[in-house]
């Protein structure tokens, strides 16, 4: 099986972290996005993939082959973003297998795949979603999916697909990106994957779905805090530092140097930080940033900052030099 990865969004709600770095190598948990993805497709003995590149793709290549070496990697860069149905397009070359895995590269999820691929069934990760609108939904019909509607804005279903698709047959798949492309059917201005899914099922594939209830988006500030949240009550991270406070869960980095500050909980702090005379909490703290004398809570620290001064609440993006006074 192969697993199809799109990562060329450029995270226009995560700027001004991804002007510099793409979205799915933001650290959360203590490792990138993409790689609490990849560590569960290798767990599941996925190991062949293909990433959809664009937006910074050469750092998310160099990334993949550097710490996922035995997963055999190709790189597709969709040059125009047209949709996620466009994006799974341009990957047709490298289907090389009748089952494939389609995966968004910017969630992290908890949940059992083997009975969803021993089926050999067609199936669609979904989550229950009280108001689903800015959400492709399945409406259901004897246990299969009879429509799916992309982002409606009546409600007519509350199963919410959540970014998991399970294909048992990429042939009637590819025949049908072939089509949704060659007749430009187009719904919001993009050519969507839930109408090429559409198209399957009007070509009689039988489509069903799987429950996700662990699924964790990263695409906003307030929803990369969260999932770094959930992923540190599973494993927090720390060692001892003289003359600071560690209020677990955590994850620090065994190079970060900490002095004179109380960490945690729910903080994150990135390879080769320096951290002095701080408080932080509920927080993510990129690599190489140097914060010293300062209070933060709910901040997303971009990668080689220097934060100086005293404050309660930051977004600061790459490379920032900030000082309070």
């Amino acid at each position: 099986m192969r697993a199809i990865i799109p990562v060329a969004g450029i995270g226009s709600r995560l700027k001004p972290h991804t002007y510099s770095t793409p979205k799915v190598l933001l650290n959360v948990g203590g490792k990138p996005i993409l790689g609490h993805i990849l560590d569960k497709l290798s767990a599941e003995n996925i190991n062949k993939a293909t990433f959809i590149i664009g937006h910074l793709g050469d750092m998310i290549k160099e990334y993949v082959l550097k710490e996922y070496p035995h997963i055999d990697s190709s790189f597709v860069e969709q040059e125009s973003m047209e949709g996620l149905g466009h994006a799974i397009y341009t990957a047709i070359p490298t289907f090389d297998d009748k089952e494939i895995f389609i995966i968004l590269g910017d969630t992290v999820f908890d949940v059992d795949l083997k009975d969803v691929f021993k089926n050999k069934v067609s199936s669609l990760g979904v989550k229950h979603i009280a108001d689903p609108k800015r959400f492709g939904v399945a409406v259901m019909n004897d246990g299969f999916i009879k429509t799916l509607i992309e982002k409606p804005q009546t409600h007519v279903s509350n199963l919410a697909l959540v970014g998991l698709y399970y294909i048992a047959n990429s042939d009637i798949l590819i025949k049908s990106l072939k089509q949704l492309v060659k007749n430009d059917v187009r719904t919001k201005g993009e050519l969507q994957l839930t109408d090429a899914l559409q198209i399957m099922i009007d070509l009689g594939e039988k489509i069903t779905t799987f429950p996700v209830e662990g699924w964790y988006d990263c695409g906003k500030p307030e929803t990369l805090l969260s999932t770094n949240k959930y992923l540190l009550d599973l494993k927090s991270v720390s060692k001892h530092f003289d003359n600071v406070v560690i209020n677990h869960p955590v994850f620090i980095a065994d190079d970060a140097q900490i002095e004179n500050s109380v960490i945690g909980p729910y903080t994150t702090i990135d390879k080769g930080c320096k951290i002095s005379e701080c408080i932080i909490k509920n927080s993510i703290i990129g690599s190489k940033a140097v914060v010293s004398k300062i209070m933060l809570e709910d901040s997303l620290i971009g990668n080689n900052s220097i934060i100086n001064g005293s404050l309660h609440k930051l977004n600061s993006g790459d490379s920032s030099e900030l000082d309070f006074y």
